[in-house]
Formats: C-alpha cells, sequence, structure tokens
C-alpha cells in the first residue's frame, strides 16, 4: 500500500533529498517550506520523474500557530499522514550578541516549538492508528554547548533529548520515532548559517544531502531511535561523553570560528 510522507523544510538540501528518496519509491508526498516557486519546481519534478503524487502546503513553520494550521490543513484535506519527517531548521554562526533577539527567537520557534508541535499532532493521530514514523533531524551540535551558535547547539540538543523521550512513549503504540545526528553537510543551511568557512567545515569532511537523506532514510526504516551520520559524528558523540563539559565547549568553540565570528567588538 503506498504511503505518505510530510517533510518539512523541504525546498532545498536534505529535505529535497529525502522527497526524492520517497518520490523514487513510488511514495505519495507532501512538501512543506516557505517558497512558493521552488515547491511548485520541485513538485513538477518529482510527478515528472517519478510518476508519483506529490502536494505543497506553503508555510513559515517560525509563524505563530503555523505547525497547528498546517496540521489542520492537511486533516482537511483528508490526507493520511504516515512518514513525519522535521527537516526544517536554521542556524546562525554569529556570537550570541551579535545577532538580533529576533533571530534567536525565530529559531527556537522553528527548531523546537515547531518541530514539539507536529510530532504532538500528527504524533497523536499515528499513536491512535497504531502505526507511523517520524524523523527529528538534530546535528553533531547536540553534543554539548556551542559558543558562536549557542542557541541552535541548544535547539538540536532539545531535539535530541526530546526525540529520544518520544521513542520511548511512542513506541508503546508501535510509532517508531528517529532522531537523525549529522555533521557538516554541503546544504543551503551552511551558507544561511554563516558556517561554510567554519574550522568544522575546514578540518571535517562535509557529506552531502544525499548521503544524510539516504543514511536517515534507512534509520528510519529499521526504527532505529538514533543514528549518528559519519565516523568522525559518531566519535565526537563517543569521545563528549568521557571528556569534561568544558572541554568539549572548547573544543565547539574552535570548530565553529569563523573570521566573522572572532570579532570581539558588539
Amino acid at each position: 500500500m503506498t504511503k505518505t510522507v510530510l517533510i518539512t523544510g523541504a525546498s532545498s538540501g536534505i529535505g529535497l533529498e529525502f522527497a526524492k528518496i520517497f518520490a523514487e519509491k513510488g511514495e505519495n508526498v507532501i512538501l512543506v517550506a516557505r517558497n512558493e516557486e521552488k515547491l511548485i519546481k520541485i513538485r513538477k519534478y518529482l510527478m515528472e520523474k517519478y510518476n508519483n503524487f506529490t502536494c505543497f502546503y506553503v508555510k513559515d513553520l517560525s509563524a505563530p500557530n503555523a505547525a497547528k494550521e498546517l496540521f489542520d490543513e492537511i486533516t482537511a484535506d483528508g490526507r493520511k499522514v504516515d512518514y513525519l519527517i522535521n527537516n526544517a531548521g536554521f542556524g546562525d554562526n554569529h556570537k550570541y550578541l551579535h545577532t538580533d533577539f529576533e533571530t534567536h527567537e525565530k529559531m527556537v520557534k522553528l527548531n523546537v516549538l515547531a518541530l514539539m508541535e507536529l510530532c504532538y499532532y500528527f504524533g497523536r493521530v499515528m499513536c491512535n492508528r497504531g502505526n507511523g514514523k517520524i524523523l527529528n533531524v538534530a546535528s553533531v551540535a547536540a553534543f554539548c554547548g556551542g559558543p558562536y551558535m549557542s542557541v541552535y547547539y541548544a535547539t538540536k540538543a532539545f531535539v535530541l533529548s526530546i526525540s529520544e523521550a518520544l521513542a520511548e512513549e511512542f513506541g508503546e503504540f508501535g510509532v517508531k520515532v528517529t532522531c537523525l545526528c549529522p555533521g557538516p553537510t554541503i546544504s543551503n543551511f551552511a551558507d544561511a548559517a554563516d558556517s561554510g568557512k567554519s574550522n568544522m567545515f575546514r578540518y571535517l569532511k562535509p557529506s552531502t544531502s544525499k548521503e544524510v537523506a539516504e543514511a536517515g532514510y534507512k534509520a528510519m526504516m529499521k526504527g532505529k531511535p538514533l543514528h549518528y551520520h559519519g565516523f568522525n559524528v559518531k566519535a565526537m558523540a563517543f569521545l563528549t561523553r568521557f571528556s569534561p563539559r568544558f572541554i568539549n565547549t572548547k573544543f565547539a568553540k574552535f570548530m565553529n570560528n569563523t573570521d566573522s565570528a572572532n570579532k570581539h567588538n558588539l
């Protein structure tokens, strides 16, 4: 039976690659992003190339009530969501006080609150139904505090924590929750976050969005609660368990450093 996947942040990067994977397998795809023009092009591409059903909803999930509105609209349209991929999110590679507070607030609303809401509303339906899968995209940033990307690291720590908890709770109802933790990835995210020139990208070989999505898909289908993508990410996750937290934070500071992030003036 054909399944339906809902993918947020689907207009580029990892989200777009997830859409291609599911479309290739003949599944129905629901795309969610802010850029209507891109969504129109992607929908046309997927349907012509893979002959599947694809639709989209234009939503800025950082806006108040947007996640609930999305759920209500999809429900009203009679669409059953079998798989939910919470991929939407963004970061900012500057000192905490160098970024306007509205950006910090928007990051928390998108990376945390929207993900919470979608897990809540779609998770409730899945649990009542007795089946479904949810994948939340976190990051290597979830392992410790991250100077120069402090709010982003904090949001991804939240994503990891709630995903592990929901994997236990939802598992009682037959619903699998997976948290995907990739390292540096070649995507629009790095450019938007101004982190492409950081030591993270300089010293660690970045993965492609396709590689991350393929690994995430496999982990999701297997029902794995947690998947670290890449040897370096696995190594860092292991080492942070044994090294002092202040050492982990200093290491993250070095890895996040860029010329723009290291300015001392406010």
